[in-house]
């Protein structure tokens, strides 16, 4: 199966490809655990990425696209992160699958962040003097994401061992514990092979911390 996944919900773009028959086909090697693992076969693409200049981001799909060809399976981190960046990946998204008529699946981006632990917080600026808490396990979203003030976050995060791994998509100096990394495009592609998960399906939307705001024009 070919699975290209797109994530643009933070400061660093993604894209990658990967091939599980050909990653299946080769050899094992050991992993950190000293378990047994394939090495992954495909392409990943990461860099800096500027909200304002998503050229960067249609020149890899480009790349990987004429690499490649069409994929089997389309995944899309929906966030939560930047609402701009995550529709701009979800349209992509939807030309590709138009085009293709792969599989389109969504999931929540912070649950694709490579971590050595099997369970971790993401903790985020939520503005409006808010922030926002959810809690993984095996790269599942098991609590949150819930908004709640600085004071609020930081009890909550007192409750817990301090050597449980707490990221932030950006740096917030109000909680110094908070380590930056961004979600993998890499772990959206190898998440896209167990369709066992909870995924997202058409209409993909980005997730939302709040309701959407709409304002009504007067009569």
């Amino acid at each position: 199966m070919k699975i290209l996944a797109l994530e643009l919900s933070s400061a660093q773009g993604g894209i990658a490809w990967l091939d599980t028959e050909r990653q299946s086909a080769r050899a094992p090697t050991a992993t950190r655990e000293g378990a047994c693992a394939p090495q992954p076969e495909g392409f990943v693409r990461e860099w800096p990425n500027d909200r304002k200049n998503s050229g960067p981001f249609f020149e890899y799909l480009a790349e990987v696209q004429k690499g490649f060809g069409k994929a089997d399976r389309l995944i899309v981190g929906l966030g939560p992160g930047s609402y701009a960046g995550t529709r701009i990946a979800i349209s992509a998204a939807i030309g590709l699958q138009a085009a293709s008529q792969a599989r389109l699946l969504g999931f929540p981006s912070i649950c694709a962040i490579e971590c050595d632990a099997n369970e971790y917080f993401v903790i985020g600026d939520a503005r409006r003097q808010a922030f926002f808490f959810a809690r993984i396990r095996d790269h599942g979203l098991i609590e949150g994401p819930d908004l709640m003030t600085e004071a609020e976050l930081r009890e909550k995060l007192d409750k817990f061992e301090r050597r449980m791994p707490i990221f932030a998509t950006e740096r917030l100096s109000q909680f110094d514990r908070a380590e930056v990394r961004y979600p993998s495009s890499r772990v959206l592609a190898r998440l896209a092979g167990d369709l066992v998960r909870d995924f997202s399906r058409p209409p993909l939307e980005p997730m939302y911390l709040r309701e959407p705001h709409i304002t009504i024009p007067r009569k």
